[in-house]
């Protein structure tokens, strides 16, 4: 499996935001939690349905999204 296969987006699930593997924690709950300076491992003992390339997926796709051009008006 690919890793940004991980990351599904399911209509009338969680506010139609990115998920995890079609399970109820979204992509942003698991950056939150690393931006509040937990470590992977941790995450991963907290949501031990979680594994370690649900986490490198959730990077991959949150760093493809800031990765666009930005067009500014003249």
């Amino acid at each position: 499996m690919e890793l940004l296969e991980r990351i599904t987006v399911e209509v009338g699930k969680c506010g139609n935001r990115p998920c995890i593997r079609g399970m109820r924690i979204r992509v942003s709950d698991v950056l939150g939690m690393l931006a509040e300076g937990m470590l992977p491992d941790e995450i991963l003992e907290d949501y031990p349905y979680l594994e370690k390339e649900d986490i490198k997926a959730v990077l991959i796709y949150a760093a493809r999204q800031f990765d666009h051009p930005i067009l500014r008006a003249a």
